[in-house]
């Protein structure tokens, strides 16, 4: 089922063929300081992650994504909310059609330009597709990207390869690369158990959103708008508002490390 982000296809429709996309535990949600518990037990994370892991960049009509090397404990996330360490697999972004909008999480109502997701998955499961399927499997580190002056130069790497992957289906070695320099000089986080924020939402998440946000460029988020979710030889949709609207929080508590 070929899901996507149109009227036809789009969130609104998801759950017609993925049952769990209506359950009471699906990300975005909105975080709201009213609503969040600060918890003194929560500890700080850390990432290590190794350059030589990162493997390719891709366009899968849906968003831009950079694969690692997840076959042993290389690039690993731990501590925080997690119970043990965690294996870097892919990030990716999510964006808006213009500067205003395009993070899937909303921040006492404030959303942001764009959305950055560093995947990972639990070791103590045999492999991914086992650990998607349990509610400690997988932690997502979620950065906020925000359109200011002074652009983080790091994010100049990701964004030169957009070039190399115009169009769906198209792939680009991409050696060499450490997502730490991604993140931003505060490492507060807010964190709850969610899900999947694309199709099967699956509910094993344990979301790590951090308080600070990254800035990038106006003409940075164009490029990433530049992209087309269409293959080549088909005519050229840009791709763009790759979001999930927020979900109903029902019971879930949000905690705060700050």
């Amino acid at each position: 089922y070929p899901w996507g982000y149109d009227s036809d296809n789009g969130p609104d429709q998801w759950h017609k063929n993925y049952p769990i996309a209506k359950g009471r535990h699906q990300s975005p949600i909105e975080i709201n300081n009213k609503e969040v518990h600060y918890d003194r037990s929560l500890l700080p994370w850390f990432a290590s992650y190794d350059p030589g892991a990162a493997k390719t960049i891709l366009n899968n009509g849906k968003t831009c994504r950079v694969v690692f090397d997840d076959s042993f404990d290389r690039s690993v996330l731990r501590g925080g909310p997690l119970p043990g360490v965690y294996r870097l697999r892919q990030l990716h972004f999510h964006w808006g059609s213009s500067d205003d909008h395009g993070s899937e999480h909303v921040v006492n109502g404030v959303r942001y330009a764009g959305e950055l997701h560093l995947l990972h998955w639990n070791p103590k499961y045999s492999n991914y597709l086992d650990a998607v399927r349990r509610t400690d499997g997988i932690a997502v580190l979620a950065i906020f990207l925000q359109v200011g002056k002074t652009p983080k130069p790091e994010m100049k790497r990701i964004l030169e390869e957009i070039n190399a992957i115009k169009t769906k289906g198209k792939e680009a070695p991409f050696p060499n690369f450490d997502p730490s320099v991604l993140f931003p000089k505060s490492h507060d986080y807010w964190t709850y158990h969610g899900s999947f924020t694309t199709p099967p939402c699956e509910e094993c998440i344990t979301w790590i959103v951090l308080r600070e946000p990254i800035i990038v460029s106006s003409d940075q988020m164009a490029k990433l708008r530049s992209l087309s979710k269409n293959a080549e030889n088909e005519p050229d949709l840009p791709l763009v508002d790759n979001w999930r609207p927020t979900q109903p929080r029902y019971f879930r508590m949000v905690s705060a490390s700050f």
